[in-house]
């Protein structure tokens, strides 16, 4: 299919607008939750099912809907996906109950799974390997302007308008996106046909997601040792499921077979896991240890993901030019120094060093994070890209 200039410009927009509503909703909801908790009458447990849920449905549904992008054409699954997000943005603005927030939070984390899926497999197909790089640096500066935004915008929001108006924000850019994608991205030559998606695979790693995340989270409840131990057992079923399928929903040779993809993801799940719980443990000791407002502890973790905004933008478009191995490898390299620098903090420490060792931290996860998507889109085929997008999605599960 042929991609114009201006259908590639447009589609960047639409993906980047994605990625940015993606990130700013998940974090400007953790800002409104006492707000909806004494509106919806919601204690601390239904509170966070109202993140958990969205978490929850996305992780389980990433993989399958990856596959059947491949099968069913990214584009259909892209817009249904943002359709998704628009229709359950309007009912989370409008629900009188917390159970009722709490299933429409769910029912968009669907939606969350049919974008992830598809959207870097999007920019993959469309743009070539020369400009390839931009392209995810852009995207993924995006995701992290998200972040770098929504305590401010969502901590206004909520104050002035209420924490509905988070949701009713997103509707306008989620019409863009489905009207742009409808309008500039072309349609998938897809010859494959859906007899061949994998239902028993698909079904015994949603099983498996589940049990994992739910069982995990509420670590060391016997019933949580108990899940946590079932989806240990159903993940070697669905290995063996998938080694002897011949239309894998996971296609796991490609982690033996194809190094640069299996390092890639192997550094990039390492990298996030390591770096996720850095802003919640010092959202706590800057506000319990050093007595902040959340204002004042805001302003100073922000500097993170404005570094990551700012480096991941210029090393994807450094990444068409230089091995995007070597960049990974000093990005990954200076988020190290970062944290080795986070392990001297004590309650006399300066916020000076800790906003040093952030900014150091958000230049280091900037400078690898769109080199390194770039090599794991890059090393499979047009045909696997959908997959290889989910997979990817299941590698950053830690950093969401």
């Amino acid at each position: 299919m042929k991609i114009t200039k201006k259908s590639k410009t447009m589609m960047l927009y639409a993906v980047g607008f994605t990625s940015f509503i993606s990130s700013f909703l998940s974090s400007a909801i953790n800002i409104a939750l006492p707000a909806i908790g004494t509106e919806l009458s919601m204690n601390a447990v239904k509170l966070s099912w109202t993140i958990m849920s969205y978490l929850l449905t996305s992780a389980i549904f990433l993989v399958p809907f990856g596959k059947l992008s491949d099968l069913l054409g990214r584009k259909r699954i892209f817009i249904w996906g943002n359709i998704i997000i628009l229709t359950t943005s309007l009912f989370c603005g409008i629900s009188d109950s917390g159970s009722l927030l709490v299933i429409m939070r769910a029912i968009q984390g669907v939606g969350g799974a049919m974008i992830y899926a598809t959207s870097l497999a999007i920019l993959t197909n469309i743009f070539p390997q020369g400009e390839r790089g931009k392209a995810l640096g852009i995207s993924t500066a995006a995701v992290y302007l998200g972040l770098s935004i929504a305590p401010v915008i969502g901590g206004f929001l909520t104050q002035s308008l209420g924490w509905r108006s988070i949701f009713f924000i997103l509707i306008p850019f989620e019409l863009t996106v489905i009207f742009l994608t409808v309008i500039f991205l072309p349609a998938d030559n897809i010859k494959t046909k859906l007899a061949g998606f994998d239902v028993k695979g698909s079904f015994v790693y949603m099983i498996a997601i589940s049990a994992f995340i739910t069982g995990f989270s509420q670590l060391p409840e016997q019933h949580a040792i108990i899940l946590t131990s079932l989806s240990i057992i159903l993940l070697f079923i669905f290995i063996y499921i998938e080694l002897h399928h011949k239309f894998p929903v996971m296609d796991l040779s490609l982690f033996k077979i194809n190094r640069i993809f299996a390092f890639a993801n192997l550094s990039a799940f390492i990298n996030y896991a390591t770096t996720a719980a850095i802003s919640f443990i010092l959202s706590l000791y800057l506000q319990y240890i050093k007595g902040m407002s959340p204002a004042e502890t805001g302003i100073l973790l922000i500097s993170q993901p404005v570094l990551m905004t700012i480096f991941s933008t210029f090393s994807g478009r450094w990444s068409d030019k230089i091995d995007p191995r070597v960049l990974s490898t000093i990005g990954m390299s200076i988020t190290v120094i970062g944290l080795v620098m986070l392990t001297l903090i004590a309650e006399s420490t300066s916020n000076i060093f800790i906003g040093v060792s952030l900014a150091i931290m958000g230049s280091g996860f900037g400078l690898f994070s769109s080199p390194n998507t770039n090599s794991v889109m890059g090393s499979v085929s047009k045909q696997q890209t959908g997959i290889a997008s989910a997979r990817w999605g299941v590698c950053d599960l830690p950093g969401k």
